[in-house]
């Protein structure tokens, strides 16, 4: 009887158990897990551990009891410290989206709660605390910084999903998280954010969580993220360095290991506003990172989602620094896709923007394998491939560099255009095939004759080797059924 009664002294609260201090987050504690029920946080600017400070935080109460706390309109200006401290408290608790009618009336409260914390920064009613502050960035991570959960490929086991056809995720506690988010980014932006301070809570382990949250599938979730991050990195500068070589990272993981990540299309937006900003002469480690990051990003599956950000900072690069139009040309070539017609549609487009910022100089170190690739294009057997690539003669910046390198440029493409003119299947390509030779032959008849000529020659010269050899195979058969027809075998 006694083992009994004691067993039931120390029996763990259930899981179910509202009343468990361990299921309700206390401020600041990631995760959401306190010891006990009366914990005090205690920090270098607040009181020692014999003593409660004004402003120190306890864990909330059970879950059934969260007050309604009142508008900040409604108390006296000296009290409103301790009413965002109070409303920081309520916003930290977690709770479970899983099920839409479960902790209703907590779900409004906490809404509430955090449209109000939203108002009363974004207003400047009041100049909050340092301590306020810290309190707030841990409430944020509180919410912001959690496990998510398993992309598409990994629910389903398929290796190649298509991220642009899928249905995009929704976060089930988007009423909640948006608000924080919201909260986050007023606090970054206002006027009244001292950056001395704010750099203590919103630190580099900070940027890197918030970092790891761009793989969310929540579009609208990346999307809150982007312009957060794009702030802080405009706000402050002593972790420009950091957020660069951060995203550094996530790229080289991106392409050299998984080529699975949600956010690049996000990061390559916030990298075109950077790029934008690079003063002149540009620093041998923006180079690099054109070079070692941006250029190698052509080289996965799903290029096509993120193409059109990563053609913008390519393109940033070449405008801010025409010397580099060589280098960004010939990485493009390395990449050049072999099999997927829909990725050379896009190569080509993006091809297109760079050469209409390409100097003549840059233009002629690149310009013989450029246009060997240009006119495999013109053969594709897919037209759209075909197409865009005699496309490229619609750009008047492109056709004024063709026609200064004409002597170099004409004798490569000249086979590709006649053969599109002799045998290719779709009538678009064919009549667009036959303007552009038109349009060499009026920029220079002689060279285009003299191409002509040894076209014909080569032609010619590649029957004769035609016909020798079904000669040489004729007298191989016949020299065969000779010396015992009836052992040859035939093909």
């Amino acid at each position: 009887m006694l083992k009994k009664i004691m067993k039931g002294a120390h029996k763990k609260p259930s899981k179910s158990d509202p009343n468990d201090p361990s299921l309700y987050g206390g401020l600041g504690q990631p995760g959401g897990r306190n010891t006990g029920a009366n914990v005090v946080m205690n920090h270098s600017s607040r009181a020692g551990p014999g003593q409660l400070s004004p402003n120190a935080v306890t864990s909330p109460p059970p879950m059934g009891s969260i007050e309604q706390l009142p508008p900040f309109r409604d108390v006296p200006t000296s009290e409103r410290q301790n009413l965002f401290l109070r409303k920081l408290q309520v916003c930290c608790f977690q709770l479970d989206f899983s099920d839409t009618l479960k902790s209703v009336r907590e779900k409004e409260i906490k809404r509430q709660a955090l449209l109000e914390l939203v108002d009363f920064i974004q207003s400047g009613s009041g100049k909050i605390t340092e301590h306020c502050q810290e309190e707030m960035i841990k409430m944020i991570s509180a919410n912001i910084f959690r496990c998510l959960p398993p992309s598409m490929h990994e629910n389903t086991g398929q290796e190649n999903v298509d991220l642009e056809e899928d249905e995009p995720y929704t976060e089930p506690s988007w009423i909640h998280l948006q608000l924080v988010y919201e909260l986050l980014l007023r606090y970054v932006v206002s006027s009244d954010t001292d950056t001395k301070v704010a750099k203590r809570y919103i630190d580099h382990s900070f940027v890197l969580k918030l970092l790891d949250l761009f793989n969310s599938e929540d579009p609208r979730e990346r999307e809150y993220l982007k312009t957060i991050l794009h702030r802080i990195y405009g706000k402050f500068m002593v972790h420009r360095p950091f957020i660069r070589k951060a995203i550094n990272n996530i790229f080289y993981r991106f392409i050299y290991e998984t080529e699975r990540h949600s956010g690049i299309g996000e990061l390559l937006e916030i990298l075109g506003s950077i790029i934008n900003g690079f003063a002149l002469p540009m620093k041998e480690e923006h180079k690099l990172f054109l070079v070692r990051a941006l250029i190698p990003l052509h080289k996965p599956k799903p290029v096509a989602v993120y193409h059109q950000q990563l053609s913008y900072c390519i393109t940033q690069f070449v405008e801010k620094d025409y010397k580099l139009a060589d280098t960004v040309i010939r990485g493009l070539l390395k990449y050049w896709p072999v099999t997927n017609c829909q990725k050379e549609v896009l190569f080509l487009g993006e091809l297109e923007e760079v050469l209409e910022a390409t100097q003549a100089a840059e233009f002629q170190r690149c310009m013989v394998p450029l246009f060997r690739q240009i006119a495999r294009c013109l053969n594709s057997s897919h037209f759209q491939v075909a197409e865009r690539a005699i496309f490229l003669w619609n750009n008047e910046h492109i056709v004024s560099l063709i026609a200064q390198n004409r002597n170099v440029i004409l004798p490569i493409i000249f086979e590709a255009l006649e053969k599109n003119i002799q045998s290719h299947w779709n009538q678009a390509v064919h009549g667009l095939t036959v303007n552009v030779r038109k349009m060499f032959f009026e920029m220079d008849a002689e060279l285009f004759e003299e191409c002509q000529s040894h076209y014909t020659e080569k032609e010619s010269r590649a029957r004769e080797v035609e016909d020798q050899r079904e000669l040489t195979w004729k007298r191989l058969a016949d020299v065969a059924e000779q010396n015992g027809g009836e052992d040859m075998v035939t093909v």
